[in-house]
This record gives structure tokens, C-alpha cells and sequence, in this order.
């Protein structure tokens, strides 16, 4: 798929991997439609981008259901869809047993059902064309389980389980998957991470700071897109973690009781 001329909207297009997603997608010739909470913020990523003036902003939040079928049915009106890329969410830095259930409850609102809430607004517009492109990006912790992370990793866990079952219903019918799964980027995530309170831990982790710069990251996203892959690991040596349980679970069960995931 050749991303020229093509209409691709971007959630979490604000900052991270979203922001820099963007920026790559315009000078490919993409026609964009920049989502996140803030609209002001999202405007200042439109202004940057190549062809400013032909990319969209909808602002919308995905804890809001409704807000997400507005937004939907607003770019929809503006002309169809090719390529929606799931790209916002939140993280979280805490124990298990220290996480309040609220906080559960919106880590799934946020990464899970706002997803496929957006996902299944626009299905029907894609089945009709017989075309279209659903992008998640998840992460490392969506094919295995690590400490500090338990519903985050549950909510992405649930992404594959959800977008692994859509990609074999619909692809007889022109629709393609992919699945995004990022280990470190140098984001903003651990700033915006959800403690065992709700509040955001509001520093950079270590291991993020020493992570893949989200411009080279929304590279191999965008050459996962254009090749049509079903699931992309994106990062450095974490991602031999996925392969590690895999082969050997024994030995991925003790390494990631030490591992350091902060």
C-alpha cells in the first residue's frame, strides 16, 4: 500500500510515536486526521507537517464513547477513511496490589474499548468500499506480562485478541491488521503513566530514556503499513522477551522477575 494520497487518521497524534507517525506520514504524501485530547496541541503538530492546510484535527478523548462515534461520523462526512492508526493511549507504573479498580477500569477504557469503539464506528465504511487498513499500535507487554504493568499489559493483551479475530473475518473483504508492538521509545509515556492512584507518575523512566527514538520507530511503522504486515516487534534487545517466553518459559518466568521495566 502507497501512502500518497491516501487518508490516514492518527489517535494520540499529539506527542510520542503519534507525533512523530504524523510528521513521516505527510512527507509520504498522506492526507491526515490528527486526533487526541487537545486541539491546540494537535494544530502545532498540523503546522509542522507537510501540506498543513489539507490535514484535519478532531479532537476527541477515548474514554468518551459518544465523543467517539461524533468524531467518527465528522471525518467520515469529509470523505472516507483508508488508513485509521491506533496510536493513543496511557501506561501504567504500579503494583498490582496497589492499583485502585478505577484506575484498572480507565487503563481498559482508554487502550481497549475506546479502540475498538473508533474501530468498529468506521468498519462499516471500510466493508462497504472493500478497503481499508486498521494500524494498532500495542506494545511488547500485549504478548507478554511484565511487573509495574498488569492492566496496561491485560488492556493490549485484549488489542490482540480483539484485532487477531477482526483480521480473519475480514480479510476475504479487502481489509487488512497490522499490529504495532513498540518496546522502548523515547516518549513521554513513563511522564503520563497511571500510578496505583490515577495520578501520572510525571518522570521519565530510565529505560525509556534509553529507548529508540520515536522517529525511527514510526519508520519501520510506516514500512509495516506499506508492506501489509500482520504484526511488526518494534525496539531494541527487549524484544527477544517475546521469543524468550515463547521457547523457553522458564527461563523468561525468572528473568522477568529481575528484569528492569522503569
Amino acid at each position: 500500500m502507497q501512502l500518497d494520497g491516501r487518508k490516514m487518521w492518527i489517535t494520540g497524534a499529539s506527542s510520542g510515536i503519534g507525533e512523530a507517525l504524523a510528521l513521516a506520514a505527510s512527507r509520504r504524501g498522506a492526507r491526515l486526521v490528527l486526533s487526541a485530547r487537545r486541539a491546540e496541541v494537535l494544530e502545532q503538530v498540523r503546522d509542522r507537517c507537510e501540506g498543513s492546510p489539507h490535514h484535519q484535527v478532531v479532537a476527541v478523548d477515548l474514554a468518551d464513547g459518544d465523543g467517539i462515534r461524533r468524531a467518527a461520523e465528522e471525518v467520515l462526512a469529509d470523505g472516507p477513511v483508508d488508513i485509521v492508526v491506533h496510536c493513543g493511549g496511557v501506561s501504567q507504573r504500579a503494583l498490582a496490589q496497589d492499583t485502585r479498580e478505577e484506575v484498572d477500569r480507565k487503563l481498559f477504557e482508554v487502550n481497549y474499548f475506546g479502540t475498538v469503539a473508533l474501530t468498529k464506528a468506521l468498519l462499516p465504511a471500510m466493508l462497504e468500499r472493500g478497503r481499508g487498513h486498521f494500524v494498532v499500535v500495542s506494545s511488547l507487554v500485549g504478548k507478554i506480562g511484565t511487573p509495574l504493568r498488569s492492566s496496561y499489559a491485560a488492556a493490549k493483551h485484549a488489542l490482540h485478541g480483539f484485532f487477531d479475530s477482526l483480521r480473519a473475518e475480514v480479510w476475504d473483504q479487502g481489509l487488512r491488521v497490522t499490529i504495532i508492538c513498540p518496546g522502548f521509545i523515547r516518549t513521554r509515556v513513563s511522564h503520563n503513566a497511571l500510578t496505583g492512584d490515577g495520578s501520572p507518575q510525571g518522570t521519565l523512566d530510565r529505560a525509556q530514556a534509553n529507548g529508540m527514538a520515536p522517529e525511527a520507530c514510526a519508520a519501520e511503522i510506516l514500512r509495516a503499513i506499506e508492506g501489509e504486515k500482520s504484526e511488526v516487534l518494534i525496539g531494541g534487545r527487549e524484544r527477544w522477551a517475546v521469543h524468550l517466553k515463547r521457547f523457553l518459559p522458564g527461563t523468561f518466568e525468572r528473568v522477568i522477575r529481575k528484569a528492569r521495566v522503569t
